[in-house]
Parts: C-alpha cells; sequence; structure tokens
C-alpha cells in the first residue's frame, strides 16, 4: 500500500507542534511543524521524466498526497522541487540539494551493494549518484532515498566523519512514521 492518510499526517504534526511549541525537538526550529502543499502529480511526473527516473512509490505518494515536505526527521524534508528555491526563504536549500538535480545524477547508478560503515575513505559525492537527499542531519551528516539498483527505495545515512553510509529504513514510510512515532509525549 503506497497511499498515505493525509489527514492523519498533517493531524500528526499539527499535534506534534501544539506538544513543542517552542520546537525545541532536534531540526524543529527549522521546519517548524509546518507542511508544505503537496505536489501536483503532472509536476512530480515532469520532475521524474526530466531526471531519467522513477521515484520509490512510498516517497511519490506522499509528495502528492502529503506535502512536499519540511516537517519531518532532522532539519526536515528538503523540497522534491521548488521553482525558484534560493529565492525560497521556507526552504533551506543548499549544495547537496542543488547537486542532486544536476542532469543525470539521480538516474545515475546507486555504487553501493554493501552499507560502508565508519570512516569513508571516498568522497562523499562519490557515493551518492542514484540517490535523492531527504534530509540533513547536520555537521556534513545526510539522509538518501536510493532510487535505482537493488536498494532502491531503502534510506540510507551518510556520514563520512564516522558512520559511513548505512541503511537506517526499509523505505520512506518507516522512516517518516518512527519520526512522527517518536515525537514528545508532552511539552
Amino acid at each position: 500500500m503506497d497511499s498515505w492518510d493525509a489527514d492523519g499526517v498533517r493531524a500528526r504534526v499539527r499535534a506534534m507542534a501544539v506538544r513543542d511549541p517552542l520546537c525545541g525537538r532536534f531540526g524543529a526550529g527549522t521546519h517548524r511543524y509546518v507542511l508544505s502543499p503537496r505536489l501536483p502529480e503532472a509536476e512530480v511526473r515532469a520532475f521524474e521524466l526530466a531526471h531519467g527516473i522513477e521515484l520509490p512509490a512510498e516517497y511519490r505518494a506522499f509528495v502528492t498526497e502529503v506535502g512536499n515536505g519540511p516537517a519531518g526527521p532532522g532539519h526536515g524534508l528538503m523540497p522534491l522541487t521548488a521553482a525558484r528555491p534560493e529565492a525560497d526563504e521556507e526552504w533551506a536549500v543548499d549544495d547537496e540539494w542543488r547537486e542532486d538535480r544536476l542532469p543525470g545524477r539521480l538516474a545515475g547508478p546507486f555504487p553501493l551493494t554493501d552499507p560502508l560503515p565508519g570512516r569513508l575513505r571516498t568522497p562523499a559525492h562519490a557515493l551518492t549518484p542514484g540517490t535523492l537527499m531527504l534530509a540533513e542531519l547536520g555537521c556534513g551528516m545526510f539522509v538518501r532515498l536510493v532510487l535505482n539498483g537493488p536498494r532502491a527505495g531503502q534510506v540510507w545515512e551518510l556520514d563520512p566523519d564516522w558512520g559511513g553510509f548505512v541503511p537506517v529504513s526499509p523505505g520512506f514510510r518507516a522512516w517518516y512514521t518512527h519520526w512522527l512515532d517518536t515525537a514528545p509525549a508532552t511539552p
């Protein structure tokens, strides 16, 4: 099942905001528990065609049924698309986000078949073709969605200095739902 209970997700995010009015939870100061409008199917399809990819169904359904970020794990979900990201203060779009959108980058083969734990000896950008940045964790750490190959649909965490590049969730739904489920119970 790829479809999301969009109203349920939005209600849970609103409840998180009520429990954390000062945005004290890690990353909340960036995303502020805001869910942007969902993307039209035509815009998502145009993105896929422009990049020669097919987004994993769980993530695709999220951006078309729930929203194009930012409320989510880490400092929040990065937008799939942004008309003018450099002029949109709502998004903390950075070089990593822009690099993902270079021609052929997302369609490139994901170079790993096994996790790489520990300090990386390979430059991080050489390990990320075929993945989409989902969130920034700070200090050069990112969460990425694998788009192709045998690991397609998995969510991996990239920590070049200490943690390596390793899977953290079997899919987008499990990863995002874990964030919703681990919200603080009271302010």
